[in-house]
């Protein structure tokens, strides 16, 4: 296999099934900050993601010395794992995700500017949060999660003509639900969720935590 054919993760991988200290932090730094984002969209309580993204590490410190490279993609098969853990919430508390998520406190009065980023943040949470889950998960892992329509499709376990499908769809319903809202229009930007954006490379962010656990097959959800 080339090193162009490698999956990026693999050394890590490899380093943390052998109970390496450094690859252990590589890959928390790496993959939770992602897994935050993408749980926070879909559960919309920090919370809960955090959680979800403890729980996905213990699953990541038990698979890794059976993980084998060139059958699924590490980044593929974690992001299914965190999804899976999201669906398991969602129907355990029968509810749809909040329309906000709560904000920190600031002790004096923000700028006007700063309220309307919050306003519009709001506005788009709120839009997201009430889309179909299977929509939504779409959106969050094509355009958040910036997976490509053939990885996106790998993780919710649909072909790239379904997901393409639930993603049109997601998006008319965005634009229908901010077009009412007054204060905060629709963007009209090419790269925002409600266009179809290029892919871009993932970003390495940083942070570290994690401890074993129990390992459990990922599971595929029904089309909503």
């Amino acid at each position: 296999m080339s090193d162009a054919e490698r999956d990026p993760d693999a050394e890590l991988v490899a380093g943390v099934s052998r109970s390496d200290p450094a690859a252990v932090r590589a890959l928390v730094a790496r993959k939770l900050p992602r897994l935050l984002a993408l749980a926070t969209r879909m559960l919309g309580d920090r919370m809960e993601a955090e959680d979800v993204a403890q729980e996905a590490f213990m699953r990541i410190w038990k698979h890794a010395p059976r993980w084998r490279e060139g059958e699924a993609r590490f980044d593929t098969w974690l992001h299914r794992v965190a999804m899976n853990l999201c669906y398991d919430r969602l129907r355990a508390t029968r509810d749809e995700p909040v329309d906000e998520l709560p904000e920190r406190i600031d002790p004096g009065p923000p700028p006007d500017a700063r309220l309307e980023t919050q306003a519009r943040n709001a506005t788009m949470r709120a839009a997201l949060a009430a889309l179909p889950v299977r929509q939504r998960e779409a959106i969050v892992l094509q355009y958040y999660q910036e997976l490509s329509n053939f990885e996106a499709a790998a993780v919710m376990g649909i072909t790239v003509d379904a997901l393409e499908s639930l993603l049109a769809r997601a998006r008319r319903t965005l634009r229908a639900s901010l077009a009412t809202t007054v204060a905060v229009p629709a963007p009209a930007s090419s790269t925002g969720p409600l266009s179809a954006p290029t892919p871009t490379p993932h970003a390495a962010p940083t942070q570290a935590a994690a401890q074993h656990a129990p390992d459990t097959r990922p599971r595929t959800s029904d089309d909503t």
